[in-house]
């Protein structure tokens, strides 16, 4: 359990943050950019969370990925190459990510097949989810970006491609099950 006395701790004054193995990174650092763009997308998703009906379907999955992606903080906060969770380690686990693939799948059976990429926007919702979209794709390619200097666990990368993914489809469904979604039309405007 997490107990906050006070918020502030001074420690990062000399540009350094602690990781959960009690290590300093430099705040520019890439483990702390990955952290901090997942920190952004959830921010995102809260966003978009206070955009839709709390009684639905979409709100409880936004409100499980909410959390999830603390989870996924605490993962990439947890510098090393063993990612089997425990009672003190929290990791993603592939489970998480088909979770989200069965999500896509029940949103997407209602959905009619695209025949033009989509732009972000049609109804508020929709347009927020797109932000959380792009935000959980940045934080993709931060996490990424981390992975090729350092090990990140796999499951946490098949979770931000597979929720950015859950995103589009949300978008599309939150647009009148697609009706609404606003179409490409490549060159409009030459």
């Amino acid at each position: 359990m997490v107990k906050l006395n006070k918020i502030y701790t001074r420690t990062g004054d000399d540009g350094t943050t602690g990781l959960v193995d009690g290590s300093r990174r430099a705040k520019h650092d890439a483990r702390m950019e990955a952290i901090g763009a997942v920190d952004e997308a959830n921010s995102a998703l809260g966003l978009l969370a206070v955009s839709l009906d709390p009684t639905g379907s979409p709100a409880s999955v936004v409100a499980r990925i909410l959390n999830d992606l603390f989870d996924l903080g605490a993962d990439l906060a947890t510098p090393g190459d063993d990612f089997t969770p425990s009672e003190m380690v929290l990791r993603i686990v592939p489970a998480q990510a088909e979770w989200l693939e069965a999500a896509i799948d029940g949103l997407n059976e209602h959905l009619a097949p695209l025949t033009s990429f989509i732009l972000p926007g049609g109804s508020e919702a929709a347009a927020r989810a797109h932000i959380a979209r792009a935000a959980v794709r940045r934080a993709e390619r931060a996490a990424t970006a981390l992975a090729a200097v350092e090990p990140v666990n796999p499951a946490a990368l098949a979770y931000l491609n597979r929720l950015s993914d859950y995103l589009f489809v949300l978008a599309r469904a939150l647009n009148a099950a697609g009706a609404g979604d606003v179409l490409w039309v490549p060159g409009q405007n030459r």
